[in-house]
Parts: C-alpha cells; sequence; structure tokens
C-alpha cells in the first residue's frame, strides 16, 4: 500500500478545511451574524480560499508552487489555530521535499 497522495482531497489538511467551511457556513446562517451580509461573505471566503489554495497548490504539480499556494492558504486561516497548524506542517514538509530537489 502506497503512502503517496494523488488527489488533493486525500489531504488532512483539506478535509479539516472543508469541516471548517462548512460550519462557518452553518454558523453564519443564524442570528445576528446572518445579516451583517460584510462579515458573513469575508468569513464564508476565507474558508473556501483555504480549501482552494490547497487544492490549486497541489494540482500545480511543483513542490515550490504547492508550498506558496498552502502559505497562502495558512494566511486565509487567520484564527483557526488547529487547521492552520496542520497546514504549517505540511508546508514544513513540503519545503523539504522542495529543498531536496534542488540538490
Amino acid at each position: 500500500m502506497s503512502n503517496k497522495i494523488e488527489r488533493f482531497e486525500d489531504f488532512i489538511a483539506w478535509q479539516k478545511a472543508r469541516k471548517l467551511t462548512s460550519n462557518i457556513y452553518k454558523i453564519s446562517d443564524v442570528g445576528k451574524f446572518a445579516r451583517d451580509f460584510g462579515l458573513k461573505d469575508q468569513i464564508r471566503r476565507a474558508g473556501v480560499s483555504v480549501m482552494s489554495n490547497i487544492a490549486e497548490g497541489f494540482e500545480r504539480g511543483r513542490p515550490t508552487e504547492f508550498h506558496q499556494f498552502l502559505s497562502i492558504a495558512k494566511g486565509s486561516m487567520g484564527e483557526a489555530i488547529k487547521v492552520g497548524q496542520i497546514i504549517g506542517g505540511l508546508r514544513a514538509s513540503v519545503e523539504r521535499r522542495r529543498n531536496s530537489l534542488r540538490v
């Protein structure tokens, strides 16, 4: 059995970001949050941005670009510490791989 990830959906970071985004959509649809259209839209776009950047970076197929997109995804996480830490760990792994390819 191979541990090679072949789809961005296989990354735990993407899975956690997807769950977080789902929760953001649910929470932002009730009460005062639902009526604050600017904040609601901003927080939803940030959640989707994380998932999208992980996916796009992976699909580019190059560790350097993947690392860059993971940096953008981590920045979009803002205060979602757990998912941010997972993405940070993934970035470090990609950076090690990227650096090993330069030798």
